[in-house]
C-alpha cells in the first residue's frame, strides 16, 4: 500500500499543473485545492523518515493548497511551481556552499571514488542547474502573475519539463560523448 502511495502522489506531484488545470475547469469550485492537500499530505506523511530537506516545499504545498481552499482563492495554487524551484535552488546552491555539490553528490552514488579533477566539472553542472532553477522560477512566477492559466499550465506543465530534460540529456551526452575524448 505503501509503495502505491507514493507512485500515485509522485505522479500527482509531477502532474501539478495538469491537475490543477483540469480542476478549475472541470471540478466544483474548491475541490481541487482540497484534492491536492490532501495529497500532499499524505506525501509528507511518506516522507518522514527519507530527505528532510524536501519536505519544505511539501509543508508549503500544503499551505498554499489549505489557504486556497479556506480563502476561496485559486490563484494561490499558481505558486507552487514558484516554492518548488526555489527550494530546488536552495538545495543546490547550498550545496556549492558547504560542498560537496549536489551533482557530486549523485555522480558518488554511480562511482564513489571520483577523480578529483571531476570535482570542478561537477561544480559547474550544479551551476547551471542554479541558473535553470532561477529561471525556471522567474518564469513560473511571470506566469501565475501575468498570464492565463493556459499560458502556466502550458509552461509549468510542458516546457519547465522539456527545459529540465534537455539539462538532463545535454549534460549526459556532453559528459558521454565529448568530455571522454579529452
Amino acid at each position: 500500500m505503501r509503495l502505491f502511495l507514493q507512485i500515485v502522489t509522485t505522479i500527482v506531484v509531477i502532474a501539478y499543473p495538469l491537475a490543477v488545470y483540469f480542476g478549475l475547469h472541470y471540478l466544483p469550485a474548491g475541490s481541487i485545492a482540497l484534492a491536492l492537500c490532501a495529497i500532499l499530505v499524505i506525501r509528507l506523511l511518506l516522507q518522514q523518515q527519507k530527505v528532510k530537506a524536501l519536505m519544505l516545499p511539501i509543508l508549503v504545498g500544503i499551505g498554499l493548497t489549505a489557504g486556497s481552499f479556506i480563502a476561496k482563492e485559486n490563484n494561490w495554487l499558481l505558486f507552487y511551481p514558484v516554492v518548488i524551484n526555489l527550494t530546488m535552488l536552495g538545495l543546490f546552491g547550498y550545496s556549492l556552499k558547504r560542498g560537496p555539490s549536489m551533482i557530486e553528490r549523485l555522480a558518488r552514488l554511480k562511482e564513489p571514488d571520483l577523480p578529483d579533477e571531476a570535482i570542478g566539472y561537477l561544480n559547474r553542472v550544479t551551476l547551471i542547474w542554479c541558473g535553470l532553477f532561477i529561471f525556471n522560477g522567474a518564469m513560473a512566477l511571470y506566469t501565475a502573475l501575468y498570464t492565463s492559466i493556459e499560458t502556466w499550465t502550458l509552461y509549468n506543465g510542458l516546457i519547465a519539463y522539456l527545459l529540465i530534460g534537455s539539462l538532463l540529456g545535454g549534460e549526459w551526452l556532453y559528459r558521454t560523448f565529448w568530455l571522454k575524448k579529452s
